[in-house]
């Protein structure tokens, strides 16, 4: 097993030598620095467990050390024990202040610094563990949302075959869609990279309320009656009950279900209100829903469905925008217009 390193920083060489003699029966590894300066780079590289920091020295200070240890990402949560001769009131404070986990001022007894500094490598191992668990669970926990993703997703392909290919290129439409919405500067409150993410994991459920769709409907190969249309329409209420289900399993909301029920019960509204099956309209239509919509129906018309003949992606582009306004909102369809060929590509790189 790896030894804890211990790095000290001093501008009196003789005292970082009395400090590593005091500790060296702790069984650690030990790295130093004689200024402020050659600390930050050092501590940088060598990532210690443990960092004890006098105050006073040349160029930078100690507190002015710690301060930008605390401002880089990689440095910030290595636990700093300030070792030094000052022990005015005001230095302590200002130390703890700036994240410091103890304050041992000079001239210190051996026994009391080899206590202190086991028991602040006991707590940062501790906390370290803990947060390599929290981050193993969290990965186990994502991992199990994607499989459940992938399986109810093939819910939806094991009653029509040719969801497949659907699924996996509306996934990266909606996606590259997010984006560019982002690179352009909408939507900048909602669509923030977690979001962003939610939508892609979440957009393989957006018809997943078609296994509730009667096959002699579903597969039908000519056009529906208006009956028929009616019943095909339930598939996004379907859908949300279904999501809504797995909320209700949960025991409490999580963006992941909320997303993915705004996409299953939203994604056939028009942005005239002429959709279904609520008849919302405008910025009323979830942003995920109208994001959905642009994936979707462009999909739906370069595929091939058994009731129908693929077009070409120009022939697609020619009926989306036709749709700017009405069926589709016009900023989604200004930025669709922008990654057309990446549209292109992606359905080329995941054809049927």
């Amino acid at each position: 097993m790896k030894k804890p390193l211990v790095f000290i920083v001093d501008d009196v060489p003789e005292n970082i030598q009395i400090a590593i003699s005091q500790l060296k029966e702790l069984d650690c590894d030990f790295a130093y620095a004689t200024t402020g300066e050659q600390a930050l780079e050092r501590i940088a590289a060598t990532k210690p467990q443990l960092i004890l920091m006098d105050v006073m020295m040349p160029g930078i200070s100690g507190f002015q050390t710690v301060e930008a240890l605390s401002q880089n990402r990689a440095t910030r949560s290595i636990p700093v024990i300030f070792l030094t001769a000052r022990a005015e009131s005001d230095d302590v404070v200002r130390g703890f202040s700036l994240g410091g986990v103890d304050y041992v001022t000079k001239p210190f007894k051996g026994v009391e610094l080899r206590s202190r500094v086991r028991n602040h490598l006991e707590l940062h191992a501790y906390r370290t563990s803990l947060e390599q668990l929290v981050e193993d669970r969290t990965r186990e926990a994502d991992l199990l949302k994607d499989v459940v993703i992938e399986a109810m997703g093939g819910l939806a392909e094991y009653r029509d075959p040719e969801t497949g290919g659907h699924i996996r290129r509306t996934r990266e439409y909606v996606t590259l869609l997010a984006e560019t919405l982002v690179q352009q500067g909408h939507f900048l409150d909602q669509l923030t990279d977690d979001y962003i993410k939610l939508l892609g994991k979440s957009a393989p459920l957006h018809d997943i309320g078609k296994v509730a769709i009667r096959d002699s409907i579903l597969l039908k190969p000519g056009k529906l009656t208006p009956e028929e249309f009616d019943e095909m329409k339930e598939h996004t209420l379907f859908g949300e009950k279904v999501i809504a289900n797995l909320e209700h399993m949960a025991g409490q909301p999580t963006s992941f279900l909320h997303c993915a029920k705004d996409i299953a019960g939203s994604h056939h509204e028009k942005y005239d209100g002429k959709g279904y099956p609520r008849g919302l309209s405008g910025e009323d239509i979830p942003l995920a829903g109208r994001i959905m919509a642009v994936a979707d129906v462009y999909d739906a018309l370069i595929s091939k469905r058994v009731y129908k003949s693929s077009m070409t992606h120009d022939e697609a582009m020619g009926i989306m925008l036709e749709g700017k306004g009405t069926h589709f909102d016009p900023v989604l369809i200004d930025v669709f217009v922008s990654v057309e060929l990446q549209f292109r590509e992606i359905a080329a790189a995941n054809a049927d």
